[in-house]
């Protein structure tokens, strides 16, 4: 095992994990990973508690660091400059947020390339397409991927892809839903979980909150 975080203390581990998107410390209020995403990533909206990471989206107004004043607050964590890796079994489990039977919001599971996107890569394990949970690489060839059907898309899941020389192959609640072998990048990865709200997400849904039991690494 290279990486487990259980988020089992009483705070986030910040050894571990940085609370926005890429910020210039930890306390920084974020600009969105996506320019359609319509919330700020904000450390206030990350906490751990019962076990959990919590990712809370709130209906609030929200300036980020770059000056723009966004509807919604969010939580993002991620692992540049703690934690980066090349090839792996990455696997969380995740409680994703719902309402009237479908994934609400943007929640996501990923990693991406240190370097030049989308030069370097970016493996989405899992995320909340318009209501359904999906897959994809991103890089220089394209985004090819797919979505997954499982009973109830929403609640807890645990999401997982094996990422080795030119594939990956992911899995959902253990079970394989695809593999990609087109535009596989070799650049090392780092992790992010975030809850973002709009954008190509679900219908938007705050207070919403995006729960993670673990996470974990592991050579293949």
């Amino acid at each position: 095992m290279m990486f487990d975080d259980e988020f089992d203390g009483a705070g986030l581990n910040l050894a571990l994990w940085q609370p926005n998107w890429l910020g210039p410390n930890n306390a920084a209020v974020t600009k969105p990973v996506n320019d359609a995403e319509r919330s700020c990533y904000d450390p206030a909206q990350v906490n751990v508690s019962g076990g959990s990471l919590h990712l809370d989206a709130a209906a609030r107004p929200c300036t980020a660091n770059n000056g723009t004043t966004y509807r919604y607050a969010s939580g993002l964590v991620n692992t540049r400059g703690r934690f980066t890796f090349t090839y792996g079994h990455l696997e969380a489990r995740v409680w994703v947020p719902s309402g009237s039977g479908a994934v609400t919001d943007w929640p996501a599971f990923w990693a991406d390339g240190t370097g030049t996107w989308p030069t370097t890569g970016e493996n989405d394990v899992f995320e909340g397409l318009n209501g359904k949970d999906c897959y994809h690489f991103h890089s220089p060839v394209g985004g090819p991927g797919n979505c997954a059907s499982p009973a109830n898309p929403s609640g807890w899941h645990v999401f997982a892809a094996s990422w080795s020389p030119g594939s990956v192959t992911y899995f959902y609640d253990g079970a394989a839903v695809g593999t990609i072998t087109k535009g596989v990048t070799s650049a090392p990865m780092y992790l992010i979980l975030n809850l973002g709200v709009g954008g190509y997400g679900g219908a938007i849904q705050a207070p919403a909150t995006m729960l993670v039991d673990y996470v974990r690494v592991w050579k293949i």
